[in-house]
């Protein structure tokens, strides 16, 4: 009959203890259980690789202290996902040191490599670094400034997609929404909300193809939120209003503008005017809402074949 006390002879946990001095044989000791296999073992804390290519986001729009300050708490919640990771900042439309050009910032990535091979030998192959735009949805003339800004640096690193379209974005639009009172919180809990919109005008940047790219994540919302949700272009005029018109013909009485932006690629004002023109309030941008955060890793761990945690978009609650 084995102890109360231990293990059984024989067990996985069982180890006899050395000799007494008196040479009685020692008391059964537990020994530290083996490593758990299976689908219930504890994750290895997920870090970057060493040698992993730099994170560089790529940030649209005139820089400005404000624009820094998003792009460094989008950066900051992409290093607190993955510890290690190496993330810059280049702006697309910078040029000094204390905003930095996208150009510059991969040129100074590959010197850095270089001159750790001249030191160290030859590092793995791969890129020196992977770009992410920080923008929602596509945007022709910008990416394509972009990718010259990756030719001119001689770096040889690698371009992610746009952010969406993304489930996460469309839950970030609900809580934007949510936060101006312009939307329920939660619809299990039947919170409601006297100035709830009942149509929803989705603004983007970036012609066509971003409308058609924000309509997906609009979908997306409407199932959310039980509402019309259509896209529009800021930046073809009197898209906004044509489209809040649609929404009034359609029966929607109360409208909400959701900009579909990360923040840096408009101009200051411009969704302000936009909101007035269709005669409805406005939601803020997405910035740097966890999601976007997490969005940006995503794309970056693609590119370099690291498996994150899956993200499972939730209903925001407040």
């Amino acid at each position: 009959m084995s102890s109360p006390t231990g293990p059984a002879p024989g067990s996985p946990n069982f180890d006899a203890a050395p000799p007494s001095p008196g040479g009685a044989p020692g008391l059964p000791v537990r020994m530290p259980r083996a490593r758990q296999s299976g689908r219930h073992r504890r994750p290895e804390p997920l870090a970057a690789p060493e040698g992993a290519p730099a994170l560089v986001l790529a940030v649209p729009g005139t820089p400005s202290p404000a624009a820094r300050s998003l792009a460094e708490e989008v950066s900051s919640i992409a290093r607190s996902e993955l510890p290690g990771l190496d993330a810059r900042i280049g702006y697309v439309d910078g040029g000094d040191d204390e905003f930095p050009s996208l150009e510059a910032v991969l040129a100074q990535a590959a010197a850095e490599r270089r001159a750790r091979e001249s030191a160290d030998g030859p590092e793995d192959p791969g890129p020196v670094a992977v770009v992410v735009p920080l923008l929602a949805g596509p945007d022709s003339a910008l990416l394509r400034r972009i990718r010259q800004a990756m030719m001119n640096s001689g770096s040889g690193a690698e371009l992610t997609d746009v952010l969406g379209p993304h489930p996460l974005l469309a839950e970030a639009l609900h809580v934007r929404l949510s936060e101006a009172g312009l939307a329920r919180a939660d619809r299990a809990r039947l919170f409601t909300v006297a100035t709830a919109a009942d149509g929803i005008i989705l603004a983007t940047v970036g012609g066509e193809e971003a409308v058609q790219a924000a309509g997906i994540t609009g979908m997306l919302l409407s199932a959310r939120l039980a509402v019309p949700v259509l896209a529009a272009a800021l930046d073809e005029e009197g898209a906004i209003s044509r489209t809040a018109e649609q929404l009034r013909e359609s029966g929607s009485q109360q409208l909400a503008l959701a900009p579909y932006l990360i923040g840096p690629e408009i101009a200051d004002g411009l969704v302000g005017a936009a909101a007035a023109e269709a005669g409805c309030a406005a939601a803020e941008s997405l910035g740097a809402y966890g999601a976007v955060g997490r969005l940006v890793l995503s794309n970056y761990a693609a590119s370099v074949g690291i498996t994150l945690p899956t993200q499972t978009p939730g209903v925001p609650v407040r």
